[in-house]
């Protein structure tokens, strides 16, 4: 090979390693943009007379205040201001809403609570055959009503519960039934042709569900009794879809026994809930994604325990040391715990925080976070930072924590 096609060789590989070392830049620089958005939530919240500088502690992130309501200020008292961030200063990343207001001050909870909610509507779980007179199979509901449709009336009768909707399938002597049914929030119409069954019933071949109940941890009330609790919504056991609340009662409960929890098999609280009039403690009015949420009428004393205190906004929340309040060992005290992660812009609310539990006690009796420590307040510096979600089911010890700040938006919501 002649000298001259070296150099040609070589520089057509020079090109070629450029061209790779750019295209491996790019990427990079991609990947990091990527992250660093995703690490920037969108609004933030702070304190009257906090400072909204320094929010974010990312390398080579810079801040810019943008004006809002005519006043660009690092220091605002009040209203709404915009933060843009922007890589090094030149590359814009996102800009955030940061609005001021007031701290909230709320008693942490830790009680445990028996719940008992009314769907809005006839929950559909699922269909099935029903066995007729002659011995042959039908399912008259298949592929017209699905699971997570709600019926909310049948031949023009408005039906809550369960008997509601028998008493109106039978008395259509097996004319075909029309109900209105709610799906993915709009209403529609439905027209299902009941069959006679072997027991000389007319059925639609349906699996429903009216109610609910079970129970959970209290999170927090404040001076007026207005609580919030679970820190998740209640969904269907069968239908994974959150429960359309028509309304709900919170009881008094007696937890009866603890089963430890272990690798691959969660634990749980199991007790008592005492349905009479006389053991209310208060309404059910919201069940949402972030928990449920009503108000304490009765024997508020109880979750009175202690001193008021702040809660945190989710900046304030660090990896580190913290506590969790549980009645799992008959009263309410705190056990240690440890923040293992932070997620400030994670989609998932209720997965905002990975915890684990450090407490040798707690440990000892519970093997960590068992069913019913949902909601169970979780504090940090004095102040309620959030509540317990989830356990991993792989490791009791572990499991996720919601902000605070994202169940108190849902209470007004």
């Amino acid at each position: 090979m002649k000298r001259k096609d070296v150099k040609i060789v070589n520089r057509f590989g020079k090109k070629r390693r450029l061209l790779f070392a750019l295209a491996f830049l790019i990427g990079i620089s991609a990947l990091s943009f990527v992250f660093l958005s995703g690490s920037i939530p969108d609004q933030y919240l702070v304190a009257e007379g906090e400072s909204t500088s320094g929010l974010i502690h990312l390398p080579f992130v810079e801040e810019e205040f943008l004006e809002a309501d005519s006043q660009p200020s690092s220091n605002i008292p009040s209203g709404k201001v915009k933060i843009r961030y922007s890589l090094l200063g030149v590359i814009p990343i996102k800009n955030v809403d940061v609005t001021v207001i007031p701290r909230t001050r709320v008693y942490a909870g830790g009680t445990p609570v028996g719940i008992y909610m009314k769907t809005r509507g006839i929950l559909v779980v699922g269909t099935g055959a029903v066995e007729k007179t002659d011995g042959s199979f039908s399912d008259p509901a298949e592929n017209i009503l699905h699971s997570g449709d709600y019926i909310v009336a049948a031949n023009g009768s408005a039906v809550t519960r369960k008997e509601e909707l028998v008493s109106e399938v039978g008395a259509s002597a097996g004319e075909p039934v029309v109900l209105k049914v709610e799906r993915d929030g709009n209403l529609t119409e439905l027209l299902v042709q009941p069959v006679l069954d072997k027991k000389g019933s007319y059925k639609l071949g349906l699996w429903v569900r009216d109610d609910t109940q079970g129970i959970g941890t209290l999170t927090y009330m404040d001076e007026n009794g207005n609580y919030g609790a679970l820190g998740h919504g209640i969904s269907d056991v069968d239908t994974g879809t959150l429960l359309n609340l028509s309304g709900g009662t919170l009881y008094h409960t007696d937890i009866l026994s603890v089963v430890k929890g272990l690798k691959g098999s969660p634990g749980e609280m199991t007790g008592i809930i005492r349905y009479q009039s006389s053991e209310v403690l208060g309404t059910i009015e919201k069940n949402t994604t972030s928990g449920i949420f009503g108000r304490i009428t009765k024997d508020q004393g109880i979750f009175q325990q202690g001193e008021l205190v702040e809660t945190a906004y989710k900046q304030d929340v660090t990896t580190g040391p913290a506590v969790l309040l549980s009645a799992v060992g008959g009263s309410v005290r705190s056990y240690s715990i440890q923040i293992e992660k932070v997620n400030l812009a994670g989609s998932d609310p209720n997965k905002s925080m990975v915890i684990s539990v450090t407490d040798p006690e707690l440990l000892n009796l519970t093997g960590g976070i068992i069913q019913g420590m949902s909601g169970s307040p979780i504090l940090q510096n004095g102040k309620l930072i959030g509540a317990v979600t989830h356990v991993f089911v792989q490791d009791s010890a572990r499991g996720y924590g919601i902000f605070i700040e994202n169940m108190l938006s849902h209470r007004t919501a």
